[in-house]
């Protein structure tokens, strides 16, 4: 196809990638389905698309359009030429107020429709949980719908006009009474008026098929609306009209437990007579703590609008108290609401893991009956899935009879690929026998396509394929999706992965210890694609940075997925291309929690690191920085400190020493301490025991009781040394006794291995995790062992994940890791009566990615209101994040994301605001960029206590 890829490079403006990257990125959206594509084009407006359609026409090389590519019945993947809206056609044209209408372009995320509409009270009614990623062209294709669509509709009924290119290059502007119809659709349509009469089920969330019945006379004709729903089959979209609703002042949330997902079903279709704005239903398998939720196992989330909060809260309560429940619970605080919306939102994600953590995966993800019949149609698909021996869990928008669900279905081997179309056949009869549509929200794609006639009967059928025709009489837009479709069972993206293990150096827990399911997680939700921090979330920086696919999670993830199966992206371990994804992977740790499906990139970063660099040079950095503790222990040694800083000051010997360890030329190099922490803590300790002796007190050497050891991780011992020593401080202030680790005393240096984790030196990460280890002795074959006090967040979380994932063999690993505790923990858990001392000023920084991704900021945040801190911390990251932002090639991204949240936080902090950052890179980060002085939450109290004692 070098011709195409020629043609497409003269022609088209936007970008046009037919290399291994660009289309291995695409070979997936979130179903279960994988196409490898001939290319990628991203245009930059409808003469670039036009040019494309052109080219392919030619060439006979089919077309898929593609927005955020979270559609879940395979709609977005194809073999031939994949329009890319998001990089370039993502705006709003324009917004009429007075008209309530956006004119908007395909590739723009909801969100940012949402943003520009918010300052008018207007907004966009429909919002699929996927709000903050997927884009208006993909929720037109879809007919997309949300949790709002009870109030508001699906996205057809916002739509008012559209531009369409049709595959031979006519542009249509379809709207009502036949306007931009293409020839021949209206007398197809007036001659089939009684099946369009007759043969469409009637209710609020048919998506199946094509929605030929807007074409009747009754209905105006609406092209438009028919179009919407056709999964870029007809025509491709370059710019929609579209409706914009009124958003209410204020809004509540009941909350309504039920004993079960069916009587919370039988209970929905009632509660539409009081006009709520949502009626959505979950059960307790998706809930990670049900602490915040009334009494019962499945809950109906009914959120309602008003003029004033007291309207919306009125109103909230009468659906409550008109509800037949075992509880209710009404909220009113837009945080609290935020946070319950937050759990429906990332159900897609935590459904595709069962509570035993085996897999599960969508198919069957969004059919919907009757709301009516939505409680005996959840009886009888459980009855189903237990005939089968299948497991699931269904939620969704009970209100409109749309259930979404994803299913334990074994899609790697024969036997389970036939049952899963065992059961989709069945289930498709089921569906209709209840009055449904086989799609209720997402499309029928290559999922639900090849079981229309069951739903539509072979001649409505044949119908769409006329239909299709008059369009696309090339049969070039996306073929093989609702028209002639390729079996449900093939093109499976399990079916390319190996069967056998993968030889890895991580124990991948959670996974079995298969990579390969690893790296399954990744269903392609594409939360790490959001444009913008939601709260204290940190994924995905790199691609809030770059706005690159490729350093997305869920592109880093694709690359890995197809790295393992080897028929696109070559190598294995030594790919290039899955290098270069990676190499933009801040290790923040943040998809670890952020994401739905805990894809862990960090832990998969260092483990191809380790692969494809072993028995190979590696970059000099990871030489120098991945190697920081050997080199700092050689320093303290040789007290040269003085030396060491002295040369670094030094601007030539600076910028040679930093070309010649990989370090980027924008950066300064911290200073080392000239009395490393534990050398001056232990001659304090040691002199205390002397005077302890000379005075009859014997020195207790394992202290027990109230007391903790005190981890000295390699900034804090080198770098950072006052805050190890601010900490002692307040940690015996609260009557803790703390002495250094049992190894330190005696002069022995311990290591978490973090920086040969992060670098993918894993084999001298295990070495020095087993010597750490047996050195620590046997401290870690005690019961009542001291907790072990780790004041860098990112060590902590080294030690509590990196450690016992490394060396899952070795016991002692998980009972040091059980020991850790962070400097907040160890104060609440050790001393819960202690009252720290009173600082009373605002607070501003971030909390630490890996603190947020592995360890939790809750008793931190419970410190600082105790202290008298006040406000919250930003989400991301700083960007520095360890070695990352040293090496060299990585300055600019690093700066990007601390440009995001951390340094706008701090210019805009008040005078007397305290300037938060518990781990060094941040500091260093802050030092280097802003000019200022970042401090450990340690250090901010210690200068409290001592202030008071004057």
């Amino acid at each position: 196809m070098l011709d195409l890829q020629t043609e497409l490079t003269r022609t088209v403006r936007g970008e046009v990638g037919f290399d291994v990257t660009s289309r291995a990125l695409t070979t997936m959206d979130a179903s279960n389905y994988r196409r490898v594509p001939l290319g990628v084009v991203a245009p930059r407006d409808a003469d670039d698309v036009a040019a494309v359609l052109a080219a392919c026409r030619a060439h006979g090389v089919p077309v898929v359009a593609r927005g955020g590519g979270t559609s879940i019945a395979g709609q977005a993947t194809g073999t031939g030429i994949v329009l890319d809206f998001t990089r370039h056609m993502n705006a709003v044209l324009s917004l009429d107020p007075a008209t309530r209408t956006a004119v908007v372009q395909p590739g723009l995320v909801l969100d940012r429709l949402q943003q520009a509409a918010a300052p008018h009270g207007l907004r966009f009614g429909p919002d699929p949980s996927t709000h903050s990623r997927c884009t208006l062209g993909g929720m037109i294709g879809n007919n997309s719908c949300g949790s709002h669509s009870v109030a508001w509709g699906t996205t057809a009924d916002n739509v008012s006009e559209l531009s369409v290119l049709t595959a031979r290059g006519d542009l249509l502007r379809p709207g009502r009474d036949w306007a931009g119809a293409p020839t021949g659709l209206r007398p197809l349509v007036e001659g089939e008026l009684a099946r369009l009469r007759t043969g469409f089920p009637d209710l609020p969330r048919r998506i199946s098929g094509y929605a030929l019945d807007a074409l009747l006379p009754e209905k105006g004709a609406d092209v438009a609306r028919s179009f919407c729903g056709s999964e870029g089959t007809l025509g491709i979209l370059t710019e929609a009209v579209v409706r914009l609703v009124e958003a209410p002042r204020a809004r509540a949330l009941a909350v309504l437990g039920y004993a079960d997902e069916s009587a919370a079903a039988d209970a929905a279709a009632g509660l539409l007579a009081h006009g709520p704005l949502t009626v959505e239903g979950m059960a307790a398998d998706l809930v990670r703590s049900t602490a915040d939720l009334p009494r019962g196992t499945a809950w109906l989330f009914v959120e309602t609008g008003g003029d004033t909060a007291a309207e919306a809260h009125a109103r909230a309560g009468t659906i409550a108290r008109a509800a037949d429940v075992l509880d209710s619970l009404v909220v009113t605080d837009p945080a609290a609401q935020r946070a319950l919306w937050r759990v429906r939102e990332d159900a897609s994600g935590t459904a595709t893991r069962m509570p035993d953590g085996t897999e599960a995966w969508p198919g069957w993800e969004d059919c919907a009956v009757p709301p009516a019949r939505l409680g005996a149609y959840l009886r009888d698909f459980r009855a189903l899935l237990g005939s089968y021996d299948l497991h699931g869990t269904p939620y969704g928008h009970f209100g409109d009879g749309c259930i979404h669900v994803r299913i334990d279905f074994d899609l790697l081997t024969e036997p389970g690929v036939a049952r899963f179309r065992g059961f989709s056949e069945d289930l498709a009869d089921l569906v209709v026998a209840h009055g449904g549509s086989l799609s209720g929200e997402h499309g029928d794609g290559q999922a639900r396509a090849e079981l229309l006639p069951r739903m539509y009967g072979a001649a409505t059928v044949a119908l769409f394929e006329r239909a299709k025709a008059v369009w696309d009489p090339d049969d070039l837009l996306n073929p093989g999706m609702l028209v002639r479709p390729a079996p449900l069972d093939t093109n499976l993206r399990f079916s390319v992965l190996p069967r056998e293990p993968v030889d890895v150096v991580f124990g991948y827990p959670s996974d079995g210890g298969d990579f390969s399911a690893a790296v399954r997680r990744c269903v392609g939700v594409a939360k790490c694609r959001t444009t913008e921090v939601s709260g204290s979330s940190v994924m995905c920086p790199s691609f809030r940075a770059t706005g690159e696919e490729a350093h997305s999670t869920r592109g880093r993830a694709r690359l890995l997925h197809e790295m393992l199966a080897g028929e696109l992206v070559g190598g294995g371990w030594r790919s290039t291309e899955v290098r270069d994804a990676l190499d933009l992977c801040l290790s923040c740790k943040g998809c670890r929690t952020d994401c739905p499906v805990g894809v862990d990139m960090a832990t998969y970063k260092a483990e191809f690191l380790h692969h494809h660099y072993e028995g190979r040079r590696r970059p000099a950095s990871h030489y120098t920085m991945g190697r920081l503790p050997r080199w700092l222990r050689l320093v303290a040694r040789t007290r040269t400190a003085w030396l060491v800083n002295s040369l670094a000051s030094v601007g030539l010997l600076a910028r040679l020493a930093k070309r010649l360890g990989g370090i980027a030329g924008e950066r300064e190099i911290p200073r080392v301490a000239a009395v490393p922490f534990t050398r001056a803590w232990r001659r304090k300790v040691m002199a205390e025991s002397r005077r302890n002796t000379h005075d009859g007190v014997e020195y207790a050497e394992t202290p027990t009781g109230g007391q903790a050891y005190l981890w000295p991780d390699t900034f804090t011992e080198h770098l950072s040394p006052s805050v190890g020593h601010a900490a002692v401080r307040v940690l015996e202030a609260a009557g803790l006794g703390v002495l250094p680790v049992p190894p330190v005393m005696a002069g022995k240096p311990v290591c978490c291995g973090l920086t040969y984790v992060s670098t993918g030196q894993l084999d001298r990460a295990r070495a020095v995790m087993r010597t750490t280890l047996d050195r620590m002795g046997v401290l870690l074959d005690r019961e009542g062992a001291p907790p072990v006090v780790v004041l860098e967040p990112s060590c902590a979380a080294a030690l509590r994940t990196d450690l016992p994932e490394l060396l899952p063999d070795d016991p002692r690993a998980a009972r040091l890791a059980a020991l850790v505790l962070t400097f907040a923990e160890a104060l609440e858990r050790l001393a819960p009566d202690w009252t720290p001392p009173r600082v009373d000023r605002p607070a501003v920084g971030q909390t630490h990615c890996h603190q947020h991704a592995v360890l939790g900021d809750t008793p931190d945040r419970r410190l600082r209101a105790a202290a008298g801190l006040t406000g919250e911390l930003s989400g991301g990251c700083c960007g520095l994040a360890g070695n990352f932002g040293f090496e060299r090639g990585h300055y600019e991204v690093s700066a990007a994301c601390a440009e995001e949240q951390l340094l706008p936080a701090v210019r805009q902090a008040p005078d007397d605001a305290v300037l938060l950052a518990d781990g060094f890179s941040c500091r260093t980060q802050l030092e280097q960029l802003a000019g200022v002085q970042g401090r450990h939450l340690a250090e901010v109290l210690a200068e409290a206590l001592e202030a008071d004692a004057k």
